[in-house]
């Protein structure tokens, strides 16, 4: 039985970070889409890079497809995965299972996480 939905506040954030262009990321899509069912205590985005390069600035996205998950406007993660849904799949449950305090280090990642969490 799922979960009930978390308050907007605490909600888990997990964004992926890609570009149109990028193939590996149009296949990936509809995988990463799949899993908000799954997940119903988080909140799933899907940004491309490009197109909302005014929302993403300054974070440098290098590798595809690339993973932002951020509870309370703090990033506790911030890489390139590799495509495959059992992947992101572990790693969302991860962190709705732990405490994982914030990475201090991922400054910008986490200001990117505060605006994303501002988006319908």
């Amino acid at each position: 039985m799922p979960s009930a939905p978390l308050p907007e506040s605490s909600q888990l954030l997990v964004a992926c970070l890609c570009a149109d262009w990028c193939g590996t990321c149009r296949d990936y899509q509809p995988l990463f889409a799949q899993l908000q069912q799954d997940f119903p205590q988080a909140k799933l985005l899907w940004i491309d890079i490009e197109d909302q390069a005014d929302l993403v600035d300054p974070v440098e996205v290098d590798n595809f497809p690339t993973l932002l998950i951020a509870a309370q406007g703090e990033a506790l993660f911030f890489g390139t995965v590799t495509p495959h849904l059992e992947t992101l799949r572990r790693l969302i449950q991860s962190h709705l299972n732990s405490d994982t305090p914030p990475a201090p280090h991922l400054a910008d990642a986490s200001a990117l996480a505060q605006r994303l969490r501002a988006l319908p």
